[in-house]
């Protein structure tokens, strides 16, 4: 491998995203309107500026709020970040800090990627992100539709991106020049043959002078041209990862309770148990159909059609975060609840059709015993 430190970096950017469920469902228009009240500056409804929208676009564009410049310290190198939020209208706020990079060598990107690693990371003070996303709260706090009690869900991604080099270099020169696993694993000591493949196995080029290399916590871009929405699509799929999880916590939380309440409307006398019965599958029904509804919203968040590129690395990305198995988890337990309220609603059926039998026996048994007493 050639030197990597003759290598300058002209223009680039390091971000790091922290998302958060904050409510069931978001009000975009309302938020925006509240922002733009209570704190001015800029907002944007968000959409895939360099795709076609036939071809790839948000079923729901998000909503992008700019926030206030933050001081950061990066390697002892004190620097201004921009902050920034994206609200989905399912409820996901993704935060975002956003350092930019002029005239630096590759290793000095890589130690301020690592450092702002160690700033903003999964190890930093949690009390950086949460005075954040309790700021984005309380503002737009009136277009939250229940919001959410527990704000402990999140995740946490970091994305290192290089506009202009010193040199033009296509993707397969830069992959020489330079080593992308230090910068995608934070180690200092080298890796293994093996753990480097594994590293470096979800790389993509469209162009000859582009690059994305994924992994599970962080990404490479190289877009020479900035003419791809990558970086966008990485946060939509880290959005649904969000959601999902908050979903698949639900229901298992959901799921003892239900075996619960079943055992104990079971264990009533038949006078009060088809009322029991009713009353719990209509509960179930209303858990069924809004967690169906919020899903399908996560589901087609971005609907991708014609773009082979972005969609190669928007399916990579949830195949990484494990999106498709949590789906495939929320699924399996909404099919549970819904076979159980399809039972409880036969059993409240059963029951009153068994009070019903009782009453018109009960009837016939009176007017025999009332023609009785008049004979």
């Amino acid at each position: 491998m050639a030197n990597a430190s003759s290598i300058t970096i002209r223009s680039g950017e390091l971000v790091a995203l922290r998302l958060f469920d904050i409510a069931y469902a978001i009000d975009l228009p309302g938020a925006e309107a509240a922002w733009l009240a209570h704190v001015g500056g800029a907002s944007s409804r968000s959409r895939l500026i360099n795709t076609p929208p036939k071809a790839l676009a948000f079923d729901v564009p998000p909503l992008q709020l700019l926030m206030e410049p933050l001081p950061l310290m990066l390697d002892g190198v004190a620097v201004t970040a921009q902050a920034s939020v994206r609200l989905y209208d399912f409820g996901v706020a993704a935060l975002a800090v956003r350092v930019a990079v002029v005239d630096a060598a590759w290793s000095r990107f890589v130690a301020q990627f690592n450092a702002l690693d160690r700033a903003v990371g999964p190890s930093s003070p949690a009390g950086f992100w949460t005075a954040l996303r309790d700021q984005v709260c309380a503002v737009i706090a009136p277009a939250l539709d229940r919001p959410a009690a527990d704000t402990a869900l999140q995740e946490d991604y970091l994305l290192g991106k290089v506009f202009t080099l010193d040199e033009p270099l296509d993707a397969a020169a830069l992959r020489e020049r330079v080593d992308l696993t230090g910068l995608l694993s934070g180690e200092t000591r080298p890796l293994s043959d093996g753990a480097r493949r594994d590293l470096l196995t979800h790389s993509y080029s469209y162009y000859a002078d582009d690059l994305v290399v994924l992994t599970w916590d962080r990404a490479f871009i190289y877009e020479p041209r900035g003419d791809s929405d990558v970086a966008d699509v990485i946060e939509v799929a880290n959005a649904q990862l969000v959601e999902f999880r908050y979903y698949d916590a639900l229901l298992d939380d959901e799921l003892p309770r239900m075996y619960d309440r079943v055992k104990e409307a079971r264990g009533a006398v038949s006078l009060l148990a088809a009322r029991r019965f009713a009353h719990l599958a209509r509960g179930l029904y209303m858990l069924v159909a809004e967690a169906t509804e919020l899903t399908e919203k996560v589901d087609n968040a971005l609907q991708v059609t014609e773009d082979v590129y972005l969609a190669r690395v928007y399916s990579a990305a949830l195949g990484l975060f494990r999106v498709p198995s949590l789906s495939a988890s929320v699924d399996r337990k909404l099919a549970i609840i819904r076979d159980t309220y399809a039972a409880l609603y036969e059993e409240a059926s059963s029951r009153r059709a068994e009070l019903l039998e009782i009453a018109i026996v009960l009837l016939i048994v009176l007017e025999v015993l009332l023609s009785l007493l008049r004979h």
